[in-house]
């Protein structure tokens, strides 16, 4: 398995003014669904950084997300060390199947892989 990027996800009331903010470092918004912004360098579109007031699909505001190139297996590995899984593995309808999981730390991390 492999990690393709990481992303810490910043909970914001203030997405605009993160989105400016953000941008006097050269990030640009990448992607909007409303209730998630993400902000991406142009040079190294893989540095990114995502707004949320909430999570649209879950009960918890993930701290950061991780992306994989096998979401099924990282959730199975997961589930074998007893890891606290916090949202189920589920499909989502903008195009990603995630699960979300509460590292030793108590951060909830976004496991994800693109379908």
């Amino acid at each position: 398995m492999a990690v393709r990027r990481v992303v810490p996800n910043v909970q914001s009331e203030a997405a605009q003014e993160s989105r400016e903010f953000y941008g006097l470092l050269g990030f640009e918004e990448v992607m909007n669904h409303g209730w998630i912004r993400t902000l991406a360098s142009p040079s190294s579109p893989t540095a990114q950084i995502s707004l949320m007031a909430s999570d649209k699909t879950a009960p918890v505001t993930p701290d950061m997300s991780v992306e994989v190139d096998d979401v099924d297996t990282a959730y199975a590995a997961m589930r074998e060390r007893g890891a606290e899984i916090v949202h189920p593995l589920q499909d989502e309808e903008w195009g990603v199947r995630r699960f979300f999981v509460r590292d030793p730390n108590g951060r909830v991390v976004n496991v994800l892989g693109h379908r």
